[in-house]
């Protein structure tokens, strides 16, 4: 009611009081400063971006000209608030979970990064194929067992989001999005799509692909994160 008074709710908006865990630190100890000091958010945001920078700033993407610093800056910002976001949604809400920038920015396991990584892959492989609007028409069969099992994680998706939305435990959908990042990369390995053995096979991959980052930009943005086409 004081959230509804506050014109912080609309009256139509459902309010439920769900219950959360604690975060500690990666002593297994409540989360504070050296001093003691309960951690400001502004402060966690801060030091994840600027570790994000460093790493894109190491890594060095092709794609990207290192004077641009403005594109830079712009992406570390929603990798590290999207990783910061990701690591407390993706662990289940009722459960205390350790706080660590390095788990929480790596490339690989249940990640923001490993997610957006996933989506820049897909864009770059979008890039190099004829462009088209349309995700109708799969001439092709999918008859490799990858093309198959990634068919099959997309085809999951709605029934995620009705049970994210009926249970209100996020980690459900950053699960699924760690599926489907394994089943895309599986398929990625197995299945070229540049190098298809026939345009009907090429259009039908490069479908997937479409789905696939369709399905991965929508579920990162209902998790309140953005994506990057570059990373």
């Amino acid at each position: 009611q004081v959230a509804r008074r506050g014109g912080l709710v609309r009256e139509e908006t459902q309010v439920e009081h769900v219950r959360f865990g604690v975060v500690l630190g990666e002593d297994g100890r409540k989360l504070k400063t050296r001093s003691g000091d309960t951690v400001k958010l502004k402060d966690l945001l801060e030091e994840s971006i600027k570790r994000a920078r460093e790493d894109i700033l190491v890594r060095g993407t092709k794609e990207r000209d290192q004077s641009d610093q403005l594109s830079v800056d712009q992406v570390a910002k929603i990798v590290g608030i999207g990783a910061v976001k990701y690591a407390d949604l993706s662990m289940s809400r009722e459960s205390n979970y350790r706080f660590s920038y390095s788990k929480m920015l790596a490339l690989n396991g249940n990640t923001a990064p490993y997610m957006l990584y996933a989506y820049a892959r897909i864009q770059g492989i979008s890039r190099k194929l004829p462009q088209s609007d349309s995700l109708s028409g799969f001439s092709a069969p999918l008859e490799h067992p990858a093309e198959q099992a990634l068919a099959k994680q997309l085809l999951k998706f709605p029934d995620v989001v009705l049970r994210l939305e009926k249970d209100l435990f996020p980690h459900i959908l950053c699960d699924y999005l760690f599926e489907l990042g394994q089943a895309f990369n599986q398929f990625y390995e197995t299945c070229s799509v540049t190098q298809a053995p026939s345009p009907e096979i090429q259009a039908s991959r490069g479908a997937l692909c479409k789905l696939s980052a369709n399905t991965l930009k929508v579920s990162l943005q209902l998790l309140g994160i953005g994506v990057v086409d570059v990373l």
